[in-house]
């Protein structure tokens, strides 16, 4: 009766040990789990501030470069509307990356940066339609003969050079707001995007 109380005893203990042993393996795994998957979610957000952090401070420079050469010469040049539709092509690149936004975490992050580069694409897409249209109408008037038709092609031509100043203005004025948005990237990022302007200046 005892060694039969004794192996009793001996076999709940050995099913006791491999429950145990079970249970502590699934909390193990699903720990491990839940570990890896917040890695994969800080080196996601670190890779996405990253990317916006070096597209956001490549905008920015390029704007300023903009603002640069068109003090020089001719306002709207070739060498300034070169630099508007290298700023577009940064755009694009954010444009096919966008989801990658949804890695940070910041809601207040992202919409600072979304709504940002919708009023910074908006204007520059203007600005750089407005000069193709006055450079077209400028030539057209240089064949024209006909004076009521020629002095109202002259007052679109002065339209629009209004409205492109307009907009390139409120690029630049909406351009000083980007500053904030990289230095809140830069944390996440865990890097100073400084070095960028600190090149761009040597």
């Amino acid at each position: 009766m005892a060694s039969d109380t004794f192996g009793f005893l001996v076999d709940q203990n050995t099913l006791i040990a491999v429950i145990l042993g079970a249970v502590l393996a699934t909390i193990g795994g699903f720990t491990a789990t839940i570990f890896e998957r917040h890695l994969d979610k800080r080196e996601r957000e670190r890779n996405a501030a990253l990317f916006f952090g070096e597209i956001l401070s490549s905008l920015a420079i390029i704007l300023r470069f903009a603002d640069e050469t068109k003090k020089i010469g001719e306002p709207y040049g070739p060498v300034t509307m070169r630099m508007l539709r290298s700023a577009r092509s940064e755009l694009d690149i954010y444009d096919r990356n966008r989801e990658s936004i949804f890695d940070l975490r910041d809601a207040e992050l992202r919409a600072r940066i979304q709504t940002l580069l919708i009023r910074i694409s908006m204007p520059i897409d203007g600005v750089i339609e407005a000069s193709d249209d006055i450079k077209a109408m400028r030539d057209k008037l240089r064949g024209m003969s006909d004076a009521p038709a020629r002095k109202e092609l002259e007052e679109r031509v002065v339209v629009d050079e209004r409205r492109r100043e307009a907009g390139y203005e409120f690029i630049i004025t909406t351009a000083a707001e980007l500053k904030g948005v990289i230095d809140g990237l830069a944390p996440v990022a865990g890097q100073s995007f400084e070095r960028l302007d600190r090149v761009a200046n040597s």
